[in-house]
C-alpha cells in the first residue's frame, strides 16, 4: 500500500472501461507542456489506450525542445499558447475546448492514465462536477526534496480555511465536469492554478470527490519545472487573495479585532495614570490607542460591507455555474 502527498495511507484507483452510462460522452484530455519530448509521447499512448474515444489535446507552452512534434507524431491534437505558465495554460484549453467531461494531467508521465475510465464512470454516476486524482506512490523519489512537505502544509492550510474534502490538493490529476470548466474563472498564471481548482469546486459547493491514483517518479531524462520555494510562495500568497476575496469579513474583522486589543494595551497604562493623577502625560500613546481603534473599527465595517458583495459575487457564480448543462443526463 502506498502513500499519497500527504504521507497518508491508501489504495490507488484500479483502471476499467467505461460502462454504458458513459457511451457518447465527449471526453477531452488536456495535457498542458513546457520541454516534455522525452515524456510527452508515452503519455499520449497511453491515455490513448484507455480512453480510445477521447480527444487528447495537448498544448505547447513555449517549448524549446521536440514536445509539440512527438505529441502531434503521437496522435495529439496540439495546440499553443504563448502566455507562459500552466494557470494560462488552463484557461486557454477550458475556453477552447468544448466538451462533456475534460481529463487534466501533467505530460510528465507521472501519472496513471489506465485510472482515468474509473474516475470517469465515478464522476459519471455520482453526479459529481470535479473528481481530484489523489496521488499514491511507494516510491519516494517521486517526490522531490520538501514538495511533500509543501503540499502537506498548503493543503492542510485550505482545507482548515475552505473545506477538508480534498487531501491532495496540489496533484496536477484531475477530471471535471463541462459546467465546472465553463464556470471556472481561472485567474493563476503558474502551478497555483491546482490551489484556485480547488477553492472554486469548494467555494460554489460543488459534488465533488477524491480518488487514490498510482504516482511514480519521472523518468531518467524527464525534469520537473516546480520549483519549491518560488511556487510554493506563489501558492501561498493566492491562497492569501482567496482568503481576502472569499472571507473578508473573517480577514478584515480578524485584523480589526487585532488593532483594537493592541489599542487597550496602549491605553491600559495611559488610563491607570489618568485614574490615579486625573492626567495624561503620554499624550502621544493616548492619540496612537484612539487611531487604532479608529482604524480597527474601520476594518471591521469594510470587511461587513466586502462580506456582502462577495455573497453576491458568489451567488452569481453560482447561477452560471447551475446555467451550464451538467454531464449527459441525470436520471
Amino acid at each position: 500500500m502506498g502513500t499519497n502527498g500527504l504521507g497518508e495511507p491508501c489504495r490507488p484507483v484500479s483502471s476499467t472501461h467505461l460502462t454504458d452510462s458513459a457511451d457518447g460522452l465527449n471526453i477531452a484530455v488536456l495535457l498542458p507542456c513546457f520541454n516534455e519530448a522525452s515524456t510527452i509521447g508515452n503519455v499520449v499512448h497511453r491515455f490513448r489506450a484507455a480512453l480510445p474515444q477521447a480527444r487528447i489535446f495537448v498544448y505547447d507552452n513555449n517549448s524549446t525542445d521536440r514536445t509539440a512534434g512527438v505529441a502531434r507524431a503521437a496522435g495529439a491534437i496540439v495546440r499553443s499558447e504563448g502566455r507562459q505558465g500552466k494557470g494560462n495554460v488552463v484557461r486557454r484549453m477550458f475556453a477552447d475546448i468544448e466538451a462533456d467531461v475534460y481529463v487534466l494531467a501533467d505530460g510528465d508521465d507521472t501519472y496513471d492514465a489506465s485510472a482515468s475510465p474509473r474516475i470517469i464512470q465515478h464522476l459519471i454516476k455520482g453526479g459529481y462536477d470535479f473528481i481530484n486524482g489523489a496521488r499514491v506512490s511507494t516510491v519516494a523519489e517521486a517526490y522531490r526534496p520538501g514538495h511533500r512537505l509543501g503540499n502537506i502544509l498548503l493543503t492542510q492550510l485550505v482545507r482548515i480555511v475552505f473545506g477538508r474534502q480534498f487531501k491532495d490538493m496540489l496533484s496536477g490529476y484531475k477530471v471535471f465536469s463541462r459546467r465546472f470548466a465553463k464556470s471556472f474563472p481561472a485567474m493563476s498564471r503558474g502551478f497555483e492554478i491546482e490551489t484556485e481548482l480547488t477553492v472554486h469546486a469548494l467555494e460554489l459547493r460543488m459534488p465533488c470527490d477524491e480518488l487514490p491514483t498510482a504516482y511514480k517518479e519521472r523518468p531518467e531524462g524527464s525534469s520537473s519545472k516546480l520549483r519549491t520555494f518560488r511556487d510554493g510562495a506563489r501558492i501561498l500568497v493566492l491562497i492569501a487573495r482567496l482568503v481576502k476575496d472569499e472571507r473578508p469579513f473573517q480577514s478584515f474583522g480578524l485584523l480589526g479585532l487585532m488593532l483594537v486589543l493592541l489599542a487597550i494595551g496602549l491605553s491600559v497604562p495611559v488610563i491607570t495614570t489618568y485614574l490615579e493623577t486625573g492626567l495624561v502625560p503620554r499624550f502621544p500613546t493616548a492619540i496612537l490607542s484612539v487611531g487604532l481603534v479608529l482604524l480597527g473599527t474601520l476594518s471591521f465595517f469594510a470587511g461587513l460591507i466586502l462580506d456582502m458583495v462577495t455573497t453576491t459575487r458568489q451567488e452569481m457564480k453560482r447561477l452560471m455555474y447551475l446555467s451550464i448543462p451538467w454531464v449527459g443526463k441525470r436520471e
